[in-house]
């Protein structure tokens, strides 16, 4: 049978939100005012996840897009390197081919490393584990992708037992030291569930929303998880349609990608801020720059509110167990982050900063946000940048 998803809104002016404002001294930091360079809840959760005052914080986001900004600026002169990645200081370390190269990114101010192997390298042999994959579902392990800190290939499984983990991971050792193996992890869901009474529903499912983007006639579109809208469904809030979802790559049981779109109908339209769920103002959404891995990142979703943590790393594959007994389901291309999140919180918008970054993908079947916005946790999402690029799509900012 076939499976639908729901959507309930999480950003912008589907949302009634209160502003609660950060300290005095952290927003004096900000260059004061009502509109202050950071969103207050992202910079209270980074600084206590960091140990550190808010002022601290947000010198070090200020450092953080000081940084990415360099990096951009060196590949706009030539300078070709092979990936970069947030040290747990806060410094950007980028992967360079050679020492002279090192030495120039070292001059823009940067940290650099000539590694064993770097991402090229590191997304070849994920690329190889993809193909395997294709040929037979490995249940068991959990999620494969690129760790650019560790240079490996990191593999996550939940059960080793079973003869199609066993396989992928003869497959995987093949590569030696350039593949990690981390055991005991929990099975994975997409996080889209049945919540019966939901504002925003069809048939019983609920999922959150992502972010609206138009293509180059001005048609506006959300972009969300391809597993919220995989039967193409009907989009209602408050028992109302607003949108047709009109394609996904999402499919249960064959190797997916999980995103998809849906085309608003007129008259309505999608705030061009991420609301806070009471925590904060809803924070503008200005861009799309993908953020290095390690950056501090926060997530608004409909079961979990508005939760943060940092990006952990990108290129990563999954395997979804379906929780209705279908086929289990391998998704390609997310991203990986220390956010927690619940079921329900499907589609929800990630964002870094004021710069977009995804929307919620899946998590752990057994985890519990109890903690609000500081809660230790993990989660899966799609790199909005690439929905954007493949689906023809401009985001709409603030």
């Amino acid at each position: 049978m076939s499976r639908k998803y729901a959507l309930v809104a999480t950003a912008g002016i589907l949302l009634s939100v209160s502003a609660v404002s950060g300290a005095q001294a952290a927003q004096d930091n900000q260059g004061g005012g009502a509109s202050p360079r950071y969103q207050p809840a992202m910079v209270q959760a980074l600084a206590a996840s960091l140990g550190v005052s808010e002022e601290t914080a947000v010198r070090r986001l200020d450092r953080q897009s000081e940084q990415q900004d360099r990096l951009a600026g060196l590949a706009k002169s030539g300078i070709s390197t092979d990936g970069a990645f947030f040290t747990s200081g806060g410094k950007l370390t980028v992967n360079t081919h050679n020492a002279a190269t090192a030495e120039k990114v070292e001059k823009a101010g940067l940290g650099a490393r000539v590694p064993d192997r770097g991402q090229a390298e590191l997304d070849a042999i994920k690329a190889k584990l993809d193909a395997f994959a294709a040929k037979k579902v490995p249940t068991g392990v959990n999620a494969w992708g690129v760790d650019l800190a560790t240079d490996t290939v990191t593999v996550e499984v939940a059960n080793e037992s079973r003869a199609a983990a066993k396989a992928f991971l003869t497959e995987a050792g093949k590569y030696g030291s350039a593949v990690k193996v981390v055991r005991g992890s929990e099975e994975l869901v997409p996080q889209a569930v049945i919540y019966p009474g939901s504002r925003m529903t069809f048939n019983g499912y609920i999922c959150s929303v992502g972010y609206g983007a138009h293509d180059r006639s001005g048609k506006q579109y959300l972009v969300t998880a391809g597993h919220c809208v995989e039967d193409l469904p009907v989009l209602s809030y408050d028992n109302v349609r607003f949108a047709k979802a009109t394609h996904t790559r999402f499919a249960l049981g064959s190797r997916s990608v999980d995103m998809g779109v849906a085309a608003l109908d007129a008259g309505n339209s999608l705030a061009t801020s991420v609301g806070t769920w009471g925590n904060s103002s809803p924070v503008a959404v200005r861009g799309s720059q993908r953020a290095a891995s390690g950056a501090a990142l926060c997530k608004s979703g409909q079961t979990t509110g508005w939760t943060c943590g940092k990006v952990s790393s990108y290129n990563v594959s999954v395997t979804y167990t379906d929780q209705n007994g279908g086929p289990d389901t391998v998704v390609t291309g997310l991203g990986s982050s220390t956010v927690c999140t619940e079921g329900g919180d499907s589609g929800g918008a990630y964002i870094s900063g004021n710069q977009a970054q995804g929307m919620t993908s899946g998590g752990p079947t057994g985890q519990t946000c109890t903690g609000g916005v500081n809660s230790r946790g993990s989660s899966y999402f799609q790199p909005l940048d690439d929905a954007l690029s493949y689906y023809g799509l401009t985001l709409n900012t603030n």
